[in-house]
């Protein structure tokens, strides 16, 4: 019998927003959690993400939000501007967590980290760096996990959060492709203009760019080049290619060139996206977040499936006799969401690069409606 009431101890992999909100998930519900995380204890390098209204709504029933609120940057719109520099409409988003309350914030990853991070061990999850899995076997009603550096638990759980190249995915033998979408997407780390109070997006004749806010200081610049082969450029070369890249966009954007000068703060990473078809669970092991469903970053919510996927978790497993039955109630609940944001992403990508942009926020400003209702 693999009952999770008398024994509930889990091996979660990966700890990234996904892992560490699952942890704390189940810690709180009375779970035994170890973490195994290949890298090391230090905060991992990082841009910015946005924590919209169902990431914030999933935080504060985690008992997160506030400190997310206290030290990132709260938000209520996006606003649109065509490839004249004219403004192209204004994204009023829903308040899921209080009318007083931001509808999203800009936070900085490794400030995002450090409080999920903090708060896993708080309830009692003991993260081990430096160690991954190796090898997974299911054992009855238990999963019998090998790490990476010889030791072996056995326990009721295994969750593969290990990100859109899971090995956990792997070694449970759940079968998926990473998809191309013919786009590299740019962050840099800039000052925060005055004029940055919510969200800006810029449409561009040769691509898309924007504007995040992370706190009263600073911000994040993402572009997305468009109609290119996934590349690698040296170090170098990342700041001036950015700064000509954003060349050809008027109006604000020429500020926010200006403010790119150190190649330490940008990335180029490929637009890639990934869906788990059927079930994303195989006996006693589950994936999340991004190694079940990654979605193109076009609609911002990564993040927020990655969070709820946690907490979600966490409430089916309480709700059932048997982890088995928790972690199929967990699929149903999820698989129908997760899907509807990486289909709308992926179709936001190809109107960007077919210069439909108005198409691209009509669609936009639907997916974010429906991600409003309950997770």
């Amino acid at each position: 019998m693999d009952s999770n009431r008398s024994a509930r101890t889990a091996v979660i992999v990966g700890a990234g927003v996904a892992g560490l909100t699952a942890a704390t998930a189940l810690a709180r519900c009375g779970w035994q959690v170890e973490i195994a995380e290949v890298g090391p204890p230090e905060a991992p390098s990082g841009w910015g993400l946005c924590l919209t209204g169902p990431s914030l709504r999933a935080l504060d029933e985690l008992g997160l939000s506030d400190a997310c609120l206290a030290e990132g940057y709260g938000m209520g719109t996006i606003t649109h501007v065509d490839m004249n520099g004219a403004p192209a409409g204004e994204v009023q988003l829903p308040r899921l967590i209080g009318a007083q309350r931001p509808a999203m914030v800009g936070i900085a990853r490794p400030v995002l980290h450090r409080i999920l991070y903090a708060e896993a061990e708080r309830r009692g999850a003991v993260v081990r760096h430096g160690v991954t899995v190796a090898a997974v076997d299911q054992e009855g009603g238990l999963v019998r996990v090998r790490l990476s550096d010889g030791t072996v638990r056995r326990v009721a759980l295994l969750v593969g959060a290990d990100g859109i190249r899971s090995s956990a995915r792997r070694l449970l033998g759940l079968e998926t492709s990473l998809d191309f979408h013919g786009q590299m997407v740019w962050r840099a780390l800039v000052p925060r203009p005055l004029w940055a109070t919510g969200i800006h997006h810029f449409a561009g004749k040769a691509g898309t760019a924007g504007l995040v806010p992370l706190s009263g200081r600073q911000a994040y610049v993402f572009l997305t080049e468009n109609g290119v082969e996934q590349s690698v450029l040296p170090d170098a070369e990342l700041a001036p290619r950015l700064r000509q890249l954003l060349e050809t966009f008027p109006g604000r954007v020429e500020e926010i060139r200006s403010l790119i000068s150190e190649s330490e703060s940008v990335v180029r990473r490929p637009v890639l996206t990934a869906l788990l078809e059927g079930a994303w669970n195989r006996g006693n092991g589950v994936v999340i977040g991004d190694a079940a469903h990654a979605p193109a970053p076009q609609m911002a919510s990564g993040a927020a499936l990655a969070v709820e996927d946690g907490l979600v978790l966490a409430q089916e497993l309480g709700r059932h006799e048997s982890v088995g039955a928790g972690l199929r109630a967990f699929v149903s609940r999820r698989t129908q969401r997760c899907r509807m944001l990486v289909e709308t992403s992926v179709t936001i990508a190809g109107l960007e690069q077919a210069q439909r942009h108005h198409e691209a926020y009509v669609l936009g400003d639907s997916c974010h409606r429906l991600m409003a209702e309950p997770a």
